[in-house]
């Protein structure tokens, strides 16, 4: 996971007719009532307008100063592209279901999954993670990473606590390098944080019975990041690993302390989008030959 930075060509809405705006509001009070509130009202008001096909409405909730940046599937896109591709769902309704909403003065951010149900009665899900701005007296969109129909589960809550802030990291290394000595396996370094979506999402792929045979060539040791991806730094320089393209990010090493091999273009940063087949790849390359 890592923060959305940047500028895309702003998105100027020049006049919005009063018979749209009208419209707008009427299509907010209806689709308002498919289902429940998000407990956040400008992203029940984007669900709306989503659900309503207003593209008047959609539009001016996403900021233009600075320009949305949005990210989709791992690629960088504008907020044009954002827009077109909820338009293009034509969605009946949509149920969002909340992972967390996270809120500071003036600014919250929201990771949800979505449930659309196409007009043909099928349905889609989509993962997003929006941050959004107080601009004046309007909220508005600024940033948003978006999963379409994504491979792994996605988490539905952020409640784990995978990295426990108290573990000492140096001890549980050296447990697993002796455990790792004798039972001829490696061990595997998940460097990350608990408020790192993406780090759950990985956490459950290494839990899929079809992992089992793979993880079982590994000691697994998660090590903490903190809230500013600064703890454990002694950890992170021993092994060589690169944090600047996001987290989580993985070293294996030997049941001596020898770096394997450690991830440094963050091929997991994104694990939301990832499917099973590379996580595997790599877990599988990287294991112990059986003797």
């Amino acid at each position: 996971m890592k923060i959305l930075t940047g500028h895309f060509r702003d998105v100027v809405l020049a006049v919005i007719t009063a018979a749209a705006i009208l419209c707008g509001q009427s299509c907010f009070a209806q689709a308002s009532t498919a289902d429940s509130s998000t407990g956040f009202p400008p992203l029940d008001q984007w669900k709306a307008a989503v659900v309503a096909g207003d593209a008047a409405a959609l539009t001016a909730l996403y900021s233009t100063d600075p320009a949305a940046k949005i990210e989709a599937n791992g690629v960088a896109a504008g907020a044009d592209a954002d827009i077109n591709f909820w338009l293009g769902l034509k969605a009946r309704r949509m149920k969002i279901e909340i992972v967390r909403l996270k809120e500071k003065p003036g600014a919250k951010s929201a990771i949800f999954k979505a449930e659309v149900q196409l007009a043909n009665g099928q349905m889609v899900t989509v993962t997003d993670a929006q941050g959004w701005r107080e601009q004046g007296e309007q909220w508005r969109l600024v940033g948003a990473e978006r999963t379409d129909a994504p491979h792994l589960t996605q988490p539905s809550d952020m409640k784990k606590n995978i990295y426990p802030p108290d573990a000492d990291v140096h001890a549980e290394i050296k447990e697993a390098e002796e455990k790792a000595a004798t039972e001829h396996k490696r061990v595997l370094l998940v460097f990350g944080a608990n408020w790192c979506f993406d780090c759950h999402v990985l956490d459950l792929a290494f839990h899929r019975p079809d992992f089992s045979a793979a993880m079982s060539g590994y000691k697994v040791v998660h090590v903490d990041l903190g809230d500013d991806e600064k703890k454990n730094a002694d950890v992170v320089k021993q092994f060589d690993v690169t944090l600047d393209k996001g987290i989580p990010t993985l070293a294996v090493i030997e049941a001596d302390g020898k770096v394997v091999v450690s991830q440094k273009n963050g091929e997991f940063e994104d694990a939301r989008s990832l499917t099973p087949e590379a996580l595997l790849e790599f877990l599988n390359k990287w294991k112990p030959e059986a003797r």
